[in-house]
């Protein structure tokens, strides 16, 4: 029996539906599948398929010991990390005296010896940053490609069901965690916090398939999700010290869908990972996170329109470095892709030859922040003090114009960097925006509160405005505005303080940024920067973030109808056809059918087979497939609107619709790929416009700009030309072209 794609019945069924009722060119049946060329590189995944287990209680403890062991081994990874990232850092402004090797976290601190102010340190500074980025550039380029960028957005695709095996491997994972630390260290503008969810969720699958292979029970598909999730938590966790804000993260952020069972693991994975975080204590002092801090402080009613402020910063901050990162991502792959080390040196040069003269571009961001973050005190370090001066006119005017400039700087760092060829990510440059813009508008108010008030008697500090709030506050609206995530923001940063009592500041901030960007903000920034690199880069997704238009379009416009590989309801099937068809084909589901009237029976998965048929079998020998058959496939008829069907894959997670009729024969399939690949076709000439749109914008900017820089240059010329003539750089009475 053959099952070429161009046999006959049985594996081709024929649709009852006339050809001639269809919309021409939009059927899928003549929808190219290179259209959208990044979707050949995921699979789709069954989320639904059940466990294959009889004992339910094994299995659960099977899942507590594959969280366990991940929680463990993300909690060990995110402190290596950061003791190393914090080594290499620290090279560039210094060195242990007494040990090379310790950190300055670890040397005694009359034994740190910094590099002062100086050219040489100048020099070093610059050679060191571009050594560390090139190394991180050409490793993860020629031994894994894949561990470049933050890997979020990949993330979402995997979870919502389009599986990318090649992602989440041993090799990707080893040159994210060498990557990282370099990427830092270097002082490009990249954070940690992106690519701490793609290290713990490649920690998480790998750990995931090695011990249910050893425990025989490697088929259960939805507990590898529920994984996938729980390791995201858990990066997001060890990332900011946040156990409950990484438990939120993954279900805002990651998750497609819903589920309490999914939270509890989610919040377990959490707990140990940072368990194994604070055990190994990697910064020496008992925090988990560099720029944890502690406020003690009560806010003020008067505050609450500087936290408003903050938050349109915020706001303000997301739309326009969202879409600005966009037209450089698509520049970079129209101009740049064929040279990512060079435009990586570039990059680190001119971010490092710039931040080494001001001290919030200088030093590593967590520290930038950690420093930002600080209340004034009568106790507090020299940095701090200097930052809290408010008696030396010039003292102020210097923090506030460092303050500023690194903060528009900052900005056009991040917009370049992000989604170079390195292990990048871009929450704590965000942070590290929003904290010396707070910082800088909280020295604004301790100047207004000592010229109108005299509520603030120093030394005390009792009653003073405290710039270290504003600092924390701008960092979460900058986060939010970036990543479009509210109720996490929340969390995490509150975690990060520990106090109650700035809640709601937080909130206030995180409101008033989210109300900004959906005022200023268009289709072209909406949603978080993980949805814009989606679309960006052509990913496919279905998530509840994303906006699909079906118009009235219906479900028999879309389905595959012609061709379709197929099982024979029986209880005797023989090994040599499934194996023919595992072989031949690359679905993940096969349809199972009554022979004699094309009748829907069931579904089987992939997996299903593939366990049938392991082990050494006979060819001929018959096996029955009817006890692993899902027999409550989703279905669907044909008339039925597009819409809903794409509510079934959103909020059902399952990866193929089958199309039958009234009498339960079937009609066509419809998968994930096939509904993404048809919208995009119904809406391509919406979203051609949108393209062509950007593209002719920065085509004419950059026209422009070469244009006035021809002009300028033939301008130039042309003076000196006429210089020439009226004899002034060659001599009296000769120019340059008298002599020739």
């Amino acid at each position: 029996m053959s099952i070429s794609p161009a046999s006959p019945s049985p594996f081709g069924i024929d649709n009852d539906i006339p050809l001639e009722s269809i919309r021409p060119n939009t059927n899928n049946n003549q929808i190219p599948t290179d259209i959208l060329p990044n979707f050949s590189k995921y699979k789709t995944t069954e989320w639904t398929t059940p466990p294959h287990t009889s004992n339910p209680y094994l299995s659960q403890l099977q899942t507590y010991l594959i969280l366990t062991v991940v929680g463990l081994s993300i909690g060990s990874v995110a402190a290596t990390l950061n003791v190393l990232t914090e080594y290499l850092s620290g090279l560039k402004s210094g060195y242990c005296s007494t040990n090379v090797l310790l950190t300055e976290s670890y040397c005694p601190e009359s034994n740190w010896v910094d590099h002062h102010l100086s050219i040489p340190g100048y020099i070093l500074f610059i050679l060191l940053s571009l050594s560390f980025s090139s190394i991180a550039c050409f490793s993860v380029l020629h031994f894994a490609p894949l561990a470049a960028g933050s890997g979020i957005s990949e993330i979402k695709c995997i979870v919502s069901g389009f599986n990318y095996d090649s992602f989440l491997k041993w090799p990707v994972l080893l040159l994210k965690c060498i990557g990282l630390p370099l990427g830092i260290a270097s002082g490009l503008s990249v954070g940690k916090e992106g690519p701490s969810v793609h290290y713990a969720v490649c920690a998480g699958s790998l750990i995931c398939l090695l011990i249910s292979k050893l425990l025989h029970n490697d088929g259960d598909q939805r507990r590898y999700k529920n994984v996938l999730i729980s390791s995201s938590a858990a990066g997001v966790a060890v990332a900011f010290g946040s156990p409950m804000g990484g438990v939120l993260f993954s279900i805002e952020e990651i998750s497609s869908s819903f589920e309490l069972s999914t939270m509890w693991e989610s919040y377990y994975c959490s707990l140990v990972a940072v368990s194994m975080l604070q055990f190994w204590n990697p910064f020496n002092n008992g925090k988990i996170v560099m720029f944890e801090v502690r406020y003690d402080r009560d806010w003020s009613v008067s505050e609450i329109p500087v936290f408003i402020v903050l938050g349109v910063f915020g706001g303000l901050y997301g739309v326009i470095v969202k879409k600005f990162n966009v037209k450089v991502a698509n520049f970079r792959k129209k101009y740049l892709g064929e040279i990512p080390r060079l435009e990586v040196f570039i990059l680190t040069f001119i971010t490092v030859i710039i931040a080494y003269w001001n001290q919030f571009l200088k030093l590593d961001m967590t520290q930038s922040m950690q420093l930002l973050f600080q209340e004034c005190s009568t106790d507090s370090s020299h940095s701090v003090s200097q930052l809290c001066e408010l008696s030396s006119p010039f003292t102020v005017s210097f923090n506030l114009l460092s303050l500023l400039i690194a903060t528009v700087l900052r900005v056009l760092f991040t917009i370049f960097t992000y989604g170079s060829r390195i292990p990048a990510g871009i929450f704590v440059p965000s942070m590290a925006c929003g904290a010396t813009f707070g910082r800088a508008i909280g020295i604004l108010i301790q100047l207004l509160q000592l010229k109108f008030t005299d509520g603030c008697q120093e030394p005390s500090f009792s009653t003073c405005v405290n710039p270290g709030i504003y600092a924390f506050l701008g960092a979460a609206s900058a986060l939010s505005g970036i990543t479009h995530l509210t109720v996490s923001v929340v969390v995490i940063m509150f975690e990060l303080t520990g106090a109650v009592k700035y809640i709601i500041p937080t909130m206030i901030s995180v409101a008033a940024t989210t109300i900004v960007s959906q005022w200023v903000g268009d289709e072209t920034t909406d949603g978080g920067i993980a949805d814009l690199m989606i679309g960006v880069n052509k990913l496919p997704f279905i998530g509840a973030h994303l906006h699909l238009h079906f118009n009235e379009t219906e479900v028999h416009e879309a389905m595959t109808s012609k061709d379709i590989v197929y099982l024979p309801y029986s209880d005797a099937t023989q090994v040599n056809l499934i194996k023919e068809i595992l072989e031949t084909t690359e679905y993940s589901s096969f349809p199972v059918l009554k022979e004699s009237t094309f009748t829907v029976k069931g579904l089987i998965t992939r997996e299903v087979l593939q366990s049938l048929v392991s082990g050494p079998i006979p060819p001929n020998a018959p096996i029955d497939i009817t006890q692993h058959i899902n027999y409550t496939p989703i279905t669907a008829p044909p008339s039925q609107p597009l819409s809903i069907t794409y509510q079934a894959f959103l909020k059902l997670q399952t990866s193929i619709v089958l199309i039958q009729s009234i009498d339960g024969k079937l009609q066509g399939l419809l998968t994930r790929k096939d509904l993404l690949r048809f919208e995009y076709l119904l809406n391509k000439a919406h979203y051609d416009e949108i393209d062509t749109k950007q593209r002719w914008s920065e085509d004419q900017k950059y026209n422009k700009l070469i244009q006035g820089y021809k002009r300028e240059i033939e301008g130039y010329i042309d003076k000196l030309f006429r210089r020439d003539r009226a004899g002034g750089i060659f001599g009296q009475g000769q120019g340059r072209y008298d002599r020739l």
